[in-house]
């Protein structure tokens, strides 16, 4: 294959690209590109039809002007640096050209077929991933830094002052990650915080990732009084820490003993290196960590203020409607003749009562995100109970159900059953399960069962009628999942959490293929009247 021939496979891809093109190529390459006025043509093409051009070159001394220009050419063009990079292809969507052998004679293999076309877009971004952002390698060249090298050092007492002495040398940055909060302590009495705190005063940007305990926060408050710039985010326990500086070399703390009081006794060994990509990929990995945990307190703000927000509202809603609903009252008792005042009272009080359920539900949610929901346990007959609740919702059954025959029973073959439990937060499942029921039931049965075995009971409320629907099926107990045009789809979300946290569980199914209807149950710890 004769030079032009390749040159023109080349500019095909280029032209023939929708989206994106990527170049490989070794140190020669940014020179052979150049050379060509037909690929300066394509290269500034692509940049005006928005494709996305990433290279990735050896950049030496050599090529360090040519890879420039190329940068200058298309403000925007993406490249990287590889070492020792022999391999030459040009891929876009559909396309692919490799092997370009730089003689007298170019050879070179093409392919559209769409397995080899991802194949080679794969291993370039494996490649792109290993690799070093240009700025990064040119600013090396120019600068004429120290050679390269990756260490893995077990002697504890070297490790110690390679530490030491990189927070001394930091003069215009410092990424540190913590894997614990003892961590702080320990690089405290190495005297490592008062070397950053000197660094940020003169200038350096110093940032840190650490747990904030009550242990290291006397620590965090001297930091915060003699260098208030240092940057200092609450963040997880790790297993390992990270120390990257100035932008050329890091450490990483392997950790051996993470509440050992020395550093000399936590860490079993440190790698440390000045390699372009392992710095580079160091810096990363922080930045990422960082990111996270600043979208993390933000969400945190934004989530603590919403539920102040409702809870408030929640608070100062629940304020009027007690006596809206007691001066209404008291004037529908006074109305017996069954008038059209008497119907507007009655929408007043379904509606202040429908009002009053959707408030105290919001604040049921807001003790549970909060973790403030606390049970007051207390000996009780459970079958009373339930029999009670089945009395209460005999109300419900007489206004949702006048024409059809829907009969509510207690199947209970003991006397009594006695739980310690929070009464209220019991009732208010049983209430729940028991009204959902009666709501999706036109006419039949609904039945609850109360079956206690050698450690809890099972209560279940099994009915007749249309079923859960498939759609809500999977997301059954979590917030706001209901097709009811009624319904908020809160109540199934509070009683779970209100059985979870007396230790028991609660489900939910269809009875299908045996029958029509669905059938609700939980679990609850028992405690026999003599035990509790």
């Amino acid at each position: 294959m004769y030079q032009y021939e390749v040159i023109n496979g080349i500019l095909d891809i280029f032209y023939r690209s929708e989206h994106r093109v990527a170049i490989c190529g070794n140190s020669r390459f940014p020179s052979l590109m150049l050379s060509f006025e037909s690929i300066r043509k394509a290269i500034v093409h692509a940049k005006k039809r928005s494709i996305v051009q990433r290279y990735i070159f050896e950049i030496t001394k050599e090529n360090i002007n040519d890879c420039e220009e190329l940068m200058r050419m298309a403000d925007g063009m993406q490249i990287h640096h590889s070492d020792h990079i022999e391999a030459n292809f040009v891929i876009n969507e559909k396309e692919y050209l490799s092997s370009i052998t730089m003689k007298e004679r170019y050879q070179a293999i093409y392919s559209n077929v769409r397995e080899i076309v991802e194949q080679e877009a794969s291993i370039f971004e494996t490649l792109w991933n290993a690799s070093l952002p240009a700025k990064y390698r040119i600013r090396e060249i120019r600068e004429g830094t120290e050679s390269e090298f990756l260490e893995v050092i077990y002697d504890v007492q070297k490790a110690t002052d390679i530490y030491i002495d990189l927070a001394r040398s930091v003069n215009s940055e410092a990424l540190l990650l913590f894997a614990n909060g003892r961590a702080m302590i320990r690089a405290d009495r190495l005297g490592v915080v008062d070397h950053l705190i000197k660094a940020s005063k003169k200038g350096a940007l110093i940032k840190i990732i650490c747990p904030i305990t009550e242990e290291n926060s006397e620590i965090i408050k001297q930091i915060s009084e003699k260098a208030p710039n240092m940057r200092i985010l609450d963040g997880g326990e790790y297993h390992s820490g990270l120390l990257v500086v100035n932008n050329t070399k890091f450490i990483r703390f392997e950790i051996k003993e993470a509440q050992a009081q020395d550093f000399q006794d936590a860490v079993g060994f440190i790698i440390y290196s000045n390699t372009r990509v392992s710095v580079y990929s160091a810096r990363s990995f922080f930045e990422l960590l960082w990111n996270e945990r600043v979208q993390y307190k933000k969400l945190k703000e934004a989530d603590e203020m919403k539920s102040e927000f409702i809870n408030i509202a929640a608070h100062e809603l629940r304020t009027p409607i007690q006596p809206i609903l007691g001066l209404a009252d008291i004037l529908r008792s006074k109305e017996t003749d069954g008038g059209r005042e008497a119907e507007y009272l009655d929408v007043i009080i379904r509606n202040a009562k429908r009002l009053q359920r959707l408030t105290e539900d919001i604040l049921d949610i807001s003790r549970i995100e909060s973790k403030t929901l606390d049970l007051k346990k207390e000996s009780f007959n459970l079958s009373e109970m339930i029999l009670n609740a089945i009395a209460d919702s005999n109300d419900q059954v007489a206004k949702e159900h006048k024409d059809t025959n829907l009969k509510l029973e207690f199947i209970d073959s003991n006397e009594g059953i006695f739980i310690k439990a929070d009464r209220n937060r019991i009732n208010q499942v049983i209430s729940n399960l028991l009204s959902n029921a009666i709501k999706f039931t036109g006419e039949g049965t609904v039945s609850i069962t109360a079956v206690p075995n050698t450690n809890q009971i099972v209560v279940s409320i099994t009915d007749t009628g249309s079923g859960i629907d498939s759609e809500i099926l999977p997301r059954l107990f979590t917030k706001f999942a209901t097709k009811s045009r009624t319904g908020t789809g809160l109540g199934l979300f509070i009683s779970k959490s209100i059985i979870e946290a007396h230790g028991g569980k609660i489900w939910g199914k269809n009875n299908c293929p045996e029958g029509k209807g669905a059938t609700f149950g939980f679990s609850l710890p028992l405690h026999n009247a003599g035990g509790v």
